[in-house]
């Protein structure tokens, strides 16, 4: 009998993105991910609903993480210092930077997974927005806000794969300051 492993969903994870890096995407099945990790299908389906979400795992995490961050402001901070706040947290429950760049290759090379990748930023910016009405902020605003502030953060999140000695925050600091310059350079 072999010897159990743990970590599963690491494992499927590790897995799946090896294979879709060597075979491609549409190529791999679940069968496959699943020997690869040394587990069942069935143990694939306990962790993800199918082969696309192998590559979004932690979304959840990262929401839940942002979410905690927003309600632990300071009440008199305004909405974006609070939104920029809570992304210097991220990094708590982020994958190895690595991962993030093989899995950003595999995402770029499918057209359906860039989509399901924007139907996963939206669902969080909405979460974020949320958080930030239930704060006190007006809807408008908190919109406003979370829209820019996920453009900030998908800048940091580019700067940060293409550099690995890149510190987040400072990263974040810089994408704050490259916002704070275009939003400034408008004529009166």
């Amino acid at each position: 009998m072999a010897r159990w492993e743990g970590n599963a969903r690491g494992r499927l994870e590790r897995a799946a993105l090896d294979l879709f890096t060597e075979q491609g995407y549409d190529r791999t099945t679940v069968a496959q991910i699943a020997q690869r990790a040394n587990l069942t299908e069935r143990s694939f389906y306990r962790w993800f609903a199918d082969k696309r979400e192998v590559l979004f795992g932690g979304g959840e995490d990262l929401e839940e993480q942002l979410v905690s961050a927003i309600e632990a402001a300071p009440a008199d901070t305004g909405a974006l210092p609070t939104l920029l706040a809570a992304f210097a947290t991220a990094p708590k429950v982020f994958r190895p930077r690595e991962f993030l760049r093989e899995r950003s290759a595999v995402i770029e090379a499918n057209p359906p997974l860039k989509e399901r990748e924007l139907v996963k930023l939206a669902s969080l910016s909405e979460a974020l927005a949320a958080a930030l009405v239930h704060r006190g902020c007006n809807p408008q605003t908190a919109r406003l806000a979370t829209d820019v502030g996920i453009a900030v953060l998908r800048l940091t999140a580019e700067r940060c794969m293409a550099d690995e000695q890149a510190d987040f925050t400072q990263v974040l600091s810089t994408s704050t300051a490259d916002l704070l310059a275009v939003a400034t350079d408008i004529p009166a």
